[in-house]
Formats: C-alpha cells, sequence, structure tokens
C-alpha cells in the first residue's frame, strides 16, 4: 500500500485532550489467546452496536474467522472509551474506534496499531451515515448558520467536533463560535425537538429516525470533510500484534474479506443489524449505508488529524504512518 509522507511539523503545541483511559501503561501486554479443541485460536474483538461494524458479525456468521482459525468473541461497548483501553492493556485483542480517537490515543502514548480499515464514509453528502439535523422550520438553513449556535455531539474534541466545524467552514461560517454539548447519539434528536440545543450532528440510524420524523439535515460533516472519510479502523496493541504476528494476519484476512463482502451484499447487511441492534425494521429499510472497504485511506486518516490539529486537539503531533498497518 502507498502512503502519503507524514506530515510536515504543524503549528505549535496544543492543549492536551485527556481521553478516559484508566492505563498503567507500563503494564499494558499483549493479551493472551486460548487454542480450542479444534485448533482455532479464541480472540475477543471490542465492538459498538451500531451499522459500521456489520462486517464483523457477517464474517462471523459466513465463517470467514473460522476459515482462518480464528475463534472469535465480539465484546458489545458503548464506545471506543471503553474499547481503546482494553486493547491496549491485553483485555481484547482487537477493537473498533474511530480514526480520530486512535490518533488521539497514540499521542498520549497509548500503545495501539491499526490492522485494517472500518468503516467509510460514501461521496455523496446527501445520502450518507452522518448529517447535522435541525427541527422542522428552524432558521438555521444551512452550515454557516451554525456559528454562535448550541449543537450537540456524542464526544467532544473528537471526530464529530473536527468534521462538524470543516461543513461550517466550507459554508462560510466561523465554527469557533459554536458551543457543543455532549449528548449521547440516542438523546441528540429529542434534545433538538424540544429546543435544548439548536442542531445535533448524528449517525446511523439515527440520521434516519430524525428525517422520518420530519427533521431538517443540514448535510454529511463526513464528505465534507473528505469523499468517503476513513472514519473508523479495526486495530490491537503494539505488543500484540509483535508477540502474535499470525494471528493478527488472520484476522486482517478475515476481516479484510468480511469488509469487502458487506460492501457488495448490502441486503445481508440488513438483514444482520437485528440480531446486534435495536434498530427498527423500518428504520432498517431507509438506511444510507456507508462505505466498506479492505484498503486502507492513509490520505483521508490525513486528514483528520490535520483537522484535528487545526482545531488544536493533539498535545504533540501523531505519527499516522506509525499507527498503520
Amino acid at each position: 500500500m502507498n502512503r502519503s509522507p507524514a506530515r510536515t511539523a504543524r503549528r505549535g503545541l496544543a492543549t492536551a485532550l485527556v481521553l478516559a483511559l484508566p492505563l498503567a501503561l507500563s503494564a499494558c501486554g499483549g493479551g493472551d489467546t486460548d487454542e480450542g479443541a479444534d485448533g482455532t485460536t479464541s480472540i475477543t474483538v471490542g465492538v459498538i452496536p451500531i451499522v459500521d461494524v456489520a462486517p464483523i458479525y457477517l464474517g462471523v456468521e459466513k465463517g470467514f474467522f473460522k476459515e482462518e482459525g480464528l475463534d472469535v468473541e465480539l465484546e458489545l461497548a458503548q464506545g471506543g472509551a471503553a474499547i481503546v483501553p482494553a486493547v491496549a492493556s491485553g483485555q481484547y485483542q482487537f477493537g473498533f474506534s474511530n480514526t480520530t480517537s486512535l490518533l488521539l490515543a497514540q499521542t498520549q502514548d497509548v500503545p495501539v496499531k491499526v490492522v485494517t480499515a472500518g468503516v467509510n464514509a460514501t461521496e455523496d453528502p446527501s445520502a450518507d451515515m452522518s448529517g447535522v439535523l435541525v427541527k422542522a422550520g428552524s432558521d438555521i438553513k444551512s452550515p454557516k448558520d451554525l456559528e454562535g449556535k448550541k449543537v450537540a455531539v456524542n464526544t467532544l474534541k473528537n471526530i464529530n467536533t473536527t468534521t462538524t466545524n470543516e461543513l461550517v467552514r466550507q459554508d462560510g461560517g466561523d465554527p469557533t463560535k459554536i458551543e457543543y454539548v455532549e449528548l449521547a447519539f440516542p438523546e441528540i434528536g429529542p434534545a433538538v425537538e424540544k429546543g435544548d440545543v439548536d442542531a445535533g450532528q448524528v449517525v446511523e440510524p439515527f440520521l434516519t429516525i430524525g428525517t422520518q420524523a420530519g427533521m431538517t439535515d443540514l448535510g454529511s460533516n463526513f464528505v465534507a470533510a473528505d469523499p468517503g472519510l476513513a472514519v473508523a479502523e479495526y486495530f490491537t496493541s503494539t505488543s500484540f500484534a509483535e508477540s502474535d504476528a499470525d494471528t493478527v494476519e488472520a484476522f486482517t484476512t478475515a476481516m479484510n474479506e468480511s469488509l469487502d463482502y458487506a460492501q457488495a451484499h448490502p441486503d445481508e447487511v440488513k438483514k444482520i443489524l437485528p440480531t446486534y441492534t435495536d434498530i427498527d425494521e423500518s428504520v432498517v429499510a431507509e438506511l444510507n449505508m456507508p462505505q466498506w472497504t479492505s484498503e486502507i485511506d492513509a490520505e483521508s486518516i490525513e486528514k483528520l488529524a490535520d483537522l484535528a490539529d487545526q482545531d488544536k486537539l493533539f498535545a504533540k503531533d501523531p505519527d499516522v504512518d506509525a499507527l498503520l498497518p
């Protein structure tokens, strides 16, 4: 894979963003794997109950991981704030997390290593898995109108703030004047409807739930940042990547097959979603699906790093080349 060269020196040091990573980094290990009676290696993968991780569920169902000698246990977590430290400490062998969280973790010396792609945005801002919702009749007509407004996101100072800022910036607004409020994704739509916030950045299925209820989508913050944005990846700890290279290779092979299969079989993706999420069937039918690919888009990851740097999220420069395989 050809990767773009590491970014040149960034503007001065930014204020450190402290993640919820209760780690004693000196004690981080690679984690243990067990060999089953059938000769398979047991691994645990931390995932989130969202559309984005459908490929790994399909891959397990289709036997792609078994073919590579892996017995996979999928551990559901609320988000990357729990998955990153669990992987870094060896509780999980692999995990799924958004790109900005992984970049932030690396700049805080958390030992993580991307092994394969996770999920990408589409190229179409009107048919993407992310968007910014306002209630019907709102005086907010375009992204630049978010200037001076209160906007809900699921995590402050992360991928959804940096990309929303870019959406506003491209429309001629000043994102430094936005007041961000942190709410869980299921709470954002209702908060917009009640007027507790002026707008809310959401992903599927909450985008479709909102538009079905009559809310207006101002456009995709992910596509604004970069069409086909590399939103998330699967990763392991650096120590596990070194000590269990064969297992990492097997996982990567199976995961890549799963990603490509999901992209080619959207109907099967929709069928598997109810097995690990509570998405209503009427919503599943109208979901804007993301893109899945087995190719890691290094330039897109560099773009997210630049946006996070522009918003002063990093205490030091991330090493994108070191983070990627």
